[in-house]
């Protein structure tokens, strides 16, 4: 009578564990599935997007004038604040130090 117990048991287990396992292996190759088409669908637009990039090259290179080299300005330095000098040596006199400024 064990050995019938146990084995309604282990049969009762199956019969609960064996659709179970059908569900989660059917929900697994969707999800599976879902992630493989997302991957795919992110590099055909990776590919539409280096073959714009390339004709948008293309044509820029082709009927874009070609620009001229312009000679850059060079800036000069600002003049040096003299209040900002004044002040420096104000605080130099006041501090005992002798500037060579």
């Amino acid at each position: 009578m064990r050995i019938l117990w146990t084995l309604l048991k282990v049969i009762i287990g199956l019969a609960i564990a064996i659709p179970l396992g059908i569900v989660a292996l059917v929900f697994a190759l969707g999800v599976l599935g879902s992630l493989l088409g997302l991957a795919v669908l992110a590099l055909k637009l990776a590919v539409v997007a280096f073959v714009g990039y390339g004709l948008f090259r293309v044509a820029r290179y082709l009927f874009a004038p070609a620009a001229k080299p312009t000679a850059q300005t060079v800036r000069e330095l600002p003049m040096p604040d003299p209040y900002y000098e004044a002040a420096m040596r104000e605080l130099d006199a006041d501090m005992g130090r002798t500037s060579g400024r």
